[in-house]
């Protein structure tokens, strides 16, 4: 290994205790292969199992925490009867040392048909979806506890709840979705208390558990609509979010250096304004353009303490060993058709790669 990349290779204890022994993650990614129902398959075990062998921490695909609601091709924990292959999955994620988080989703407006308000994306071909009422999202908060509380019987060592990408919790957040008068929107404060209902049920539930347990939460910065989420919001909500204590936030974005849109400072990327409001209350994970290990690196130099990885991980599955032994020149950054059997990738995931990666043949 090169001297300059041994910052990759720090291990991190997080606030739970948990250490990871290393600061790349296997980013949270949708492999659409799970059976119907949302149980484990054969395929996604050995999709995983190509890729986590180097990690220091796997995040699972989106995971449905409400019964019926559930995305066809994700995996979900809404029931007891998910438990024995989720625990299935989480044996498997731990087998070489990785640390095995779930991600937990309620889809929100964007598959659930129903959201904090009837107000849908700024696209005409999107259906209108159902405001949901006060009972319906206290319910919908223990759901996210009752989750937690089967990630823990399954054997992971912690869950992320998916508070990005426009799904409810971020929905929840934007002055665009909720459009509530009520205990749950009106105000900046108003529209993050769902948020702190989600982490405050499964804080509770850990705290029964008598186990370290880790949390996290995903963040997306910004909206693209007008009357969307703003840095300025998301700075506030991110101050109090690392005042919660959580083991780490996770920020969602397709290019790391990327810079804000509106409402503050534009010089530094969101993810240096987001590093310098977080301080060292928890660790922040990056993501977005990190295919090199020169690329992970000059990520590291900014502060931030963990590094979440997708397209690297899916074209080339032994990433971090390549760097790790010095072939960091053989590491595989084109897609080709003939990759199919070879990436193990679920059959779904391989369907719909095209309009993400584009193949070289």
């Amino acid at each position: 290994m090169k001297e300059s990349y041994k910052s990759i290779f720090q291990p991190l204890r997080l606030r739970s205790g948990k250490e990871l022994k290393n600061r790349i993650v296997m980013s949270p990614m949708g492999h659409l292969g799970s059976l119907p129902g949302g149980f484990i398959s054969e395929e996604e075990l050995a999709y995983y199992d190509m890729r986590i062998k180097d990690v220091g921490m796997v995040i699972t695909s989106s995971t449905t925490v409400k019964k019926g609601e559930h995305y066809p091709g994700l995996p979900a924990v809404e029931s007891d009867d998910h438990i024995p292959g989720l625990r299935k999955l989480s044996h498997l994620l731990k087998s070489h040392g990785a640390v095995a988080v779930m991600q937990l989703l309620h889809e929100g407006a964007n598959g659930a048909g129903e959201a904090p308000s009837a107000v849908t994306a700024d696209n005409p071909n999107y259906p209108v979806p159902r405001e949901l009422t006060d009972r319906e999202i206290k319910d919908i908060i223990k759901n996210f506890g009752d989750a937690a509380r089967r990630a823990i019987e399954a054997g992971f060592d912690g869950v992320e709840i998916h508070g990005a990408n426009g799904f409810l919790i971020q929905q929840f957040t934007s002055p665009h979705y909720n459009r509530r008068n009520d205990r749950w929107g009106g105000t900046p404060e108003k529209r993050l208390a769902f948020s702190l209902a989600v982490i405050d049920e499964i804080k509770k539930v850990v705290a029964d558990s008598g186990k370290p347990f880790i949390i996290g939460y995903r963040i997306s910065p910004e909206e693209a609509e007008a009357n969307g989420l703003t840095m300025t919001e998301t700075i506030r909500n991110v101050d109090i979010l690392a005042d919660q204590g959580l083991d780490y936030i996770h920020v969602s974005l397709h290019d790391f250096w990327s810079k804000p849109r509106r409402g503050t400072d534009d010089t530094r990327s969101r993810m240096e304004i987001l590093k310098d409001v977080i301080g060292e209350r928890t660790a922040l994970i990056g993501v977005g353009g990190i295919k090199t290990p020169e690329d992970a690196t000059k990520a590291l130099s900014t502060g931030v303490e963990l590094l979440a990885i997708a397209r690297g991980l899916l074209l080339d599955p032994r990433w971090v060993e390549k760097v790790r032994e010095g072939n960091e020149d053989l590491i595989k950054k084109k897609l080709y058709r003939a990759d199919n059997t070879d990436l193990r990738l679920p059959s779904g995931l391989w369907n719909m790669i095209e309009n993400y990666i584009p193949f070289e043949d």
